[in-house]
């Protein structure tokens, strides 16, 4: 059997519906929305409400860590526009995900990333489309666990949960054959981002998994520019999938 698999989709819509060609299933791990690229700052729901300039500056903020600027460039942006945040924000994720959704194969398996909105899922994803979060299922006699979202940070994206959630999402998985997750084990190899020169959280209760109960592979995205794609941890092959939206491949998993 032969599965696809991609991450970090960030509004790439037109690879994403090649994607599944010459697989069985393709497997989404999150992160549809394009909020901000920090490639080309002139793509992304925030330069289309506030301007190339304003998401130049934003990057450069957040790139030097001074979060708390970042977001005083924010409030004072919204407040200039005098636009409801929450209702302009979810009319542009709303444009994103019925472009997106409508782009996945039969039979998808996804989970959420930690910029997407989970509560609007239910409205977009079609009857091809499985959405799995502390969950399992089976494909070609393999178990497949999938855990979503992202973990607390200073960059407060919509979907970040607490340490304690998150793990309790890990433990319902029980052993499986694959672990799928949005974001990589807390291995700083595979956490670290070498072009934003930071790291960007990974999950100890992921790790603490791979060792307790030895899945063949660990599957993630989240880090754009890992300082190791593909590790291995005891018995366990993890491998970030790759930035999907840049590199528009998917990963190909055969057995």
């Amino acid at each position: 059997m032969r599965v696809h698999v991609v991450s970090d989709v960030h509004g790439n819509a037109e690879d994403l519906a090649k994607a599944g060609e010459g697989a069985e299933a393709l497997i989404c791990l999150g992160d549809l929305v394009l909020f901000l690229d920090y490639a080309d700052h002139s793509r992304g729901i925030f330069p289309d409400l506030f301007g190339v300039e304003n998401a130049d500056r934003l990057v450069e903020l957040r790139t030097a860590r001074r979060f708390d600027e970042a977001r005083d460039l924010g409030r004072r942006l919204w407040a200039e526009l005098d636009v409801d945040r929450e209702t302009a924000i979810e009319a542009a994720v709303r444009r994103q995900y019925a472009e997106l959704f409508a782009a996945f194969p039969t039979p998808t398996y996804a989970t959420y990333g930690n910029v997407d909105i989970p509560r609007l899922w239910p409205e977009y994803a079609g009857p091809g489309t499985t959405v799995l979060d502390g969950q399992r299922v089976e494909l070609g006699g393999l178990t497949f666990g999938f855990v979503g979202g992202g973990l607390r940070t200073p960059m407060r994206t919509p979907y970040e949960i607490s340490d304690e959630e998150y793990a309790a999402k890990v433990e319902a998985l029980g052993d499986v054959d694959v672990l799928c997750s949005h974001i990589p084990p807390d291995v700083p190899e595979l956490t670290y981002d070498t072009v934003a020169r930071r790291f960007e959280r990974g999950s100890r209760a992921l790790l603490d998994a791979i060792r307790r109960t030895r899945p063949r592979y660990a599957l993630f995205g989240h880090v754009h520019q890992p300082l190791a794609r593909r590790m291995r941890i005891a018995a366990t092959e993890c491998v970030n999938v790759g930035h999907f939206a840049s590199a528009g491949r998917p990963f190909a998993l055969e057995w």
